[in-house]
């Protein structure tokens, strides 16, 4: 059954569409265009977050599936669909693999097709809800994910759009839900390396879009590991988290760090 098309204000910046046009996607208005330019030309390093966080995600969702033998995946706050989505990558390794997308941003509604094919042997489905209603997230994910088998839980950049505390209680809701065995893929913005730019650019973000958003230190972020054991390298840039080997030089740091941990 299609999914319901809401109506989308092209006036108005999105979150979702900025970001898609910092990975070179092509699902985004001039406004979007406008406000991604300001924030990039204030801190040209978000262009290297945006890609560091993707291609994060690509390697924690290998490692998971090659690794830990995870074959069911809860995305949350997944954005537009771009290059290498969540069901793309486990589903290249492992067919059977389940995927449930989780967003509330009606233009990710619009797109939310796009994520719905899966390899014949797996599934992939869309839950239309916020990070802020994890139980209506749990119930509604439940129809396709078996919650007594392993789930790799993803909240990449997601979790600074709950600027107070009550994410920490959020995120634990989620986790608690999960079996033993399952993960946790998390990552967010800093202000390790360059603070003044990164705070510069939560200013701009939070006058030009309606989603606001707030930067957290690493010390904060470890937070959301708290009961779990991380896997190594620990918590860091998202672009050292067992980087490719393609080459001698190191990855670049990024003020976005991230980590990956097991529930005991």
């Amino acid at each position: 059954m299609p999914l319901e098309r809401p109506c989308i204000n092209s006036n108005v910046p999105h979150s979702a569409r900025i970001w898609n046009y910092w990975l070179g996607g092509k699902d985004y208005y001039e406004i979007d265009r406008q406000v991604g330019d300001q924030i990039a030309e204030a801190n040209p390093a978000i262009l290297d977050i945006a890609r560091a966080q993707r291609a994060f995600l690509v390697r924690a969702v290998t490692c998971l599936v090659r690794e830990a033998g995870v074959r069911q995946f809860l995305d949350v706050g997944t954005g537009l669909p771009t290059a290498d989505n969540t069901h793309e990558v486990a589903q290249r390794l492992a067919p059977e693999s389940r995927i449930v997308y989780v967003d509330h941003d009606p233009v990710v509604l619009v797109h939310a097709e796009a994520l719905l094919t899966s390899s014949p042997e797996g599934a992939t489905d869309y839950v239309d809800a916020d990070l802020r209603e994890p139980e209506a997230i749990l119930e509604q994910a439940a129809r396709t994910l078996d919650f007594t088998r392993p789930i790799g839980l993803i909240l990449l950049g997601i979790t600074a759009h709950v600027t107070d505390d009550s994410a920490y209680d959020i995120v634990g809701r989620l986790v608690a839900a999960l079996p033993s065995g399952s993960h946790l893929v998390l990552c967010d913005d800093t202000e390790v390396f360059d603070p003044e730019k990164m705070r510069e650019m939560i200013e701009q973000w939070n006058e030009a879009s309606d989603n606001p958003r707030v930067n957290r230190g690493p010390e904060q972020l470890a937070r959301f590991f708290d009961g779990l054991d991380l896997l190594e390298p620990g918590l860091v840039p998202v672009s050292r988290w067992r980087p490719a080997r393609t080459g001698a030089e190191a990855p670049a740091d990024v003020d976005d760090f991230g980590g990956v941990a097991i529930k005991p």
